[in-house]
């Protein structure tokens, strides 16, 4: 007899020299899949519009996933009453995983939450599916069309060839004002590099031998050229019963350039394994036997932003400016990578919160775009004090929202007690 797969037919084919775009329409386009922007691809959906969501990695997850950050950051507020600032999907995403042991709280100046990032992936996965949003990954923006201010088309180059999607609302959530930047909108850059980090998570451990942060940034302080390290402080989030830990002590450059990008994220890698011999060697009760589980995508921090109608200030931050346009909130302290040895720390009392108004989502250029997460505006302080997962999750929301109030309108025209009152309860309370 034949072999089963012997009429298995082989064609030579070549691409067709009109091969066309594949072409979607949706009621919103939401570019970027970190915590922003799934934050406003499920909202939006939750409302009924039909969503396109768009990143540029292969996998969902953005950077909380695929960057390895292992720590929620900034949903809840300062000691001693640690009250939740940020809700959104964090109730039914921090259910699932406690139910698997997934998530553990953290409490110090404020409550962090530590996360293992191939549950929370899986669990963006499955809700992504189940709510039927269409997904392009691997797919960069490689053209906008913009007319009197309105977006009316986003082109993406991936492997399978190019994919245009025409939507009536934007949500620009890539971290470094990608679309807004190709849509030939303003946007901001910093003088000097914030820096990025390679974060990498190790296995083998021994959790009872593990150094108290302080001992653990000393340590480092003193023997960092000895072992090449760059960063002279850095944090090892380790997850409780599992001798495993995310390590957080590198600084890396985050450039916008292809080839200089690529070459950074050599180099990270390289700087993390200095790190594990550093750990080994000076701390051998808890890392003797550490090997490295995994190598996390590059971390970016403050690259390029938009220049929105309002740049959020230090000042605003610091006296808990409350917006009549506010749309997120968070206590996180500044947080301003802008040295390669260490980092601004600026900490804030006990009942502290500062705000992100919608304002500094919105391009005085463009009628139907809202940026959310890294890429809104702010002077590079007061950014690093809104970039984290809490707040950006919190404007993806209020995203989603605004577009749906306004869709096929002026979104600088919303109607800001409708949103006020969709908003509540990452804003009020």
């Amino acid at each position: 007899m034949p072999h089963p797969l012997s009429d298995l037919v082989v064609h030579t084919v070549t691409k067709p020299a009109d091969a066309p775009a594949e072409r979607l329409d949706a009621d919103i386009l939401v570019v970027g899949a970190g915590i922003a922007g799934l934050s406003a691809a499920i909202q939006a959906r939750r409302l009924g519009r039909d969503v396109v969501l768009v990143d540029a990695l292969p996998v969902l997850g953005g950077q909380c996933v695929n960057s390895m950050i292992g720590l929620f950051c900034g949903i809840y507020g300062n000691a001693p009453d640690y009250r939740q600032l940020t809700h959104g999907i964090f109730g039914e995403l921090f259910e699932a995983l406690e139910k698997t042991d997934d998530l553990h709280y953290n409490r110090t100046h404020t409550q962090t939450v530590t996360y293992d990032e191939v549950a929370l992936g899986r669990w963006f996965e499955n809700i992504v599916d189940e709510l039927g949003i269409r997904v392009v990954l691997g797919a960069s923006v490689s053209g906008v069309g913009i007319e009197g201010g309105v977006i009316e088309r986003v082109d993406f180059a991936t492997r399978f060839g190019p994919v245009s999607v025409t939507a009536r609302g934007v949500v620009d959530a890539t971290g470094d004002a990608a679309l807004a930047w190709e849509a030939g909108l303003p946007c901001q850059v910093p003088d000097r590099t914030v820096w990025g980090s390679q974060q990498i998570r190790l296995e083998g451990l021994d959790e009872s031998g593990k150094p108290e942060p302080v001992e653990l940034v000393a340590r480092v302080d003193e023997k960092a050229a000895q072992y090449g390290l760059v960063r002279r402080d850095g944090l090892a989030f380790f997850f409780p019963g599992r001798d495993t830990a995310v390590m957080n002590m590198t600084h890396v450059e985050a450039p916008l350039g292809a080839v200089e990008a690529a070459d950074a994220q050599l180099r990270g890698r390289a700087q993390a394994d200095r790190v594990v011999e550093f750990l080994r060697r000076e701390f051998p009760a808890a890392f003797r036997n550490a090997r490295v589980r995994a190598y996390g995508f590059p971390g970016r921090r403050q690259t390029r932003w938009l220049a929105a109608a309002h740049r959020l200030t230090l000042d605003e931050v610091r006296g808990e400016t409350r917006f009549e346009d506010a749309v997120a909130r968070t206590a996180w302290p500044v947080e301003l990578h802008d040295r390669v040895e260490g980092y601004v720390w600026e900490t804030f009392g006990p009942d502290h919160v500062h705000y992100v108004p919608l304002r500094s989502m919105l391009s005085p250029r463009a009628r139907n775009l809202v940026a959310a997460g890294r890429c809104v505006d702010g002077d590079a302080a007061a950014l690093s004090s809104v970039r984290v997962m809490g707040p950006c999750s919190a404007m993806g929301l209020a995203a989603a929202h605004a577009l749906d109030l306004t869709l096929g309108e002026d979104v600088h025209r919303v109607d800001l007690t409708a949103l006020r009152d969709r908003v509540r309860e990452n804003v009020e309370g």
